[in-house]
């Protein structure tokens, strides 16, 4: 169906819009959209589902997408496969990840295969994209058949993505479909069972005000009173138990 007014995205086989924003060719996107042929199918969907802006995101090309963006483009495609926020999570561009998260994209988006874009993000080991997701307010603990981008990480073995995401409240007892915990899924002795260990060990009480407690405490962009960047270490010494935790990064390190 053929969408004139500028509404509604329609159905189409792969157009050369779609082509030129895969291969993040900027000018001949611009001729094809200048051209008044292709203006109207900034938000065709080919075979795949696919807007021209999934593809840009796919690619990585940060100029295509802001191109698709002025000319309409929607960064919320009615689509039920992969959005184009999901499409940046997956190509590791944060450049597209923060445009698309600026002009609204939904942190939430739901992908029939992949879940939200932060289990796409933490599939993918892309923490510059899972810092950027986080701090704009995605769901930590969002799931997809009950397994949370905490799962992701402890299944792809990285450290950093799990203490990232536990620092933001990931809840580390969550059972996915299969009944299991982020840290079944980790080789016993290995790094990343070692620290889901750790964190198992300061009980849920503890962990989930001291989360609470330090984002609510963080100073606000351009603060200067450095005192108050608070660690997990100091947080936990105001409530008595510095015994249950070894060093832990700064939160604040977490969100520049």
């Amino acid at each position: 169906m053929d969408d004139r007014g500028g509404g509604k995205g329609f159905w189409v086989e792969r157009t050369p819009v779609h082509e030129a924003a895969q291969r993040g060719e900027t000018r001949q996107l611009q001729q094809l959209i200048e051209s008044g042929a292709c203006v109207n199918q900034v938000d065709a969907r080919n075979i795949d589902g696919s807007t021209p802006l999934c593809d840009a995101c796919a690619s990585g090309s940060i100029e295509c997408v802001k191109l698709l963006l002025s000319h309409g483009a929607k960064v919320n495609p009615p689509l039920y496969t992969a959005s184009p926020l999901h499409e940046a999570c997956m190509s590791g561009s944060s450049e597209c990840v923060r445009l698309l998260i600026d002009v609204g994209a939904n942190l939430e988006a739901h992908d029939c295969h992949f879940g939200t874009p932060l289990h796409v993000a933490c599939a993918r080991e892309h923490l510059d994209c899972v810092k950027m997701l986080l701090n704009a307010g995605a769901n930590v603990n969002a799931a997809k058949l009950h397994e949370t981008a905490l799962h992701h990480a402890a299944k792809v073995k990285n450290v950093d993505l799990i203490e990232m995401l536990i620092q933001f409240g990931g809840n580390i007892y969550a059972r996915d479909n299969r009944g299991r915990k982020p840290s079944d899924y980790t080789w016993s002795s290995s790094a990343p069972a070692k620290c889901l260990e750790h964190y198992e060990r300061v009980t849920p009480f503890t962990f989930k005000h001291l989360s609470s407690f330090i984002r609510e405490n963080e100073p606000k962009p351009g603060s200067r009173h450095k005192a108050h960047q608070l660690t997990l270490r100091t947080a936990m010494l105001s409530h008595g138990s510095a015994s249950r935790l070894t060093a832990f990064p700064p939160l604040a390190a977490l969100q520049h």
